[in-house]
């Protein structure tokens, strides 16, 4: 009797404290989401949305910065998403638990690990300076793409392994090849914890800024062309904010940052629960 009490007791306490750290999580994330709203989203208007910034930053609005992110984040996610699904797809199908697939394995694991600021001066040597491409968008996905690519390789392979052994056994009974059924019966139904991943692997490039700082640069003009130097709205934040050069442009910065997340966010769950849906 004593022990069920004694298990009752310490089940209910450690409920508790599971909810009070709930809780303490969401408390401090809208304490400074209410924060940056509630001073940047006065700054917002069309004109913000839709001029270059001006003497530095401090007049303007944000529309090269804009124009930067979106220009990053669509090569990271270009280069990392193939990769990083192949990876898990021959992780989960084509190999054995084995040496190799451990080394793999674990090289994943430390990559996932690195700190953001070892991207950056990784990209900078290898991909500014060794290979000539200067500070631009090539140079700022291609280290982006490194960045995200543990995320998108972890998150697919938990999908895949999701995947009932039924699915492949019926595959295979009807003569499906081992790529018939990966691509037919497997990826199909692991999509929504796949696209879960590459969306991770947006917001994270939207919101990164040393791997950006040192291999896109801080250019305000508007990019012609991949090898074109950006400033992303993270980036411009930073520096708005770090320099004082405005906080007022900052904060404006910071809210419309948070609502391009929150949107990539609704727009990417939305097509999800969509193709839920249809696959039901």
């Amino acid at each position: 009797m004593r022990i069920n009490r004694r298990r009752y007791l310490t089940q209910k306490v450690a409920k508790i404290l599971i909810w009070m750290a709930a809780l303490s999580t969401m408390g401090v994330m809208a304490l400074i989401v209410l924060q940056v709203l509630s001073e940047g989203i006065p700054v917002l208007s069309p004109r913000f949305f839709l001029e270059s910034p001006r003497s530095m930053g401090r007049e303007g609005g944000i529309f090269s910065t804009i124009i930067g992110t979106i220009a990053l984040t669509v090569v990271a996610i270009v280069v990392a998403t193939p990769l990083g699904v192949g990876t898990a797809i021959f992780l989960g199908e084509y190999t054995r638990e084995g040496r190799i697939s451990r080394v793999i394995r674990f090289g994943i694991g430390c990559l996932a690990g690195v700190p953001s600021i070892i991207f950056g001066l990784f990209g900078f040597v290898f991909f500014v300076i060794y290979l000539n491409m200067g500070w631009s968008i090539l140079s700022g996905g291609l280290a982006l793409a490194a960045m995200i690519l543990p995320t998108i390789i972890c998150t697919a392979e938990e999908a895949l392994k999701a995947i009932p052994y039924s699915f492949r056994e019926v595959s295979y009974s009807l003569g499906g090849t081992k790529w018939e059924t990966v691509t037919r019966a497997i990826l199909p139904n692991a999509m929504p914890g796949i696209f879960t991943g590459i969306i991770l692997g947006v917001c994270r490039s939207i919101e990164e800024t040393a791997v950006v700082i040192l291999t896109a640069g801080s250019s305000l003009i508007i990019p012609t062309s991949l090898f074109s130097p950006v400033r992303t709205m993270s980036v411009h934040f930073y520096i708005l904010a770090r320099e004082g050069i405005s906080m007022e442009m900052a904060y404006g910065t910071g809210a419309a940052l948070i609502l391009l997340v929150l949107f990539v966010n609704i727009v990417a769950n939305w097509r999800l629960n969509r193709y839920i849906r249809k696959r039901a």
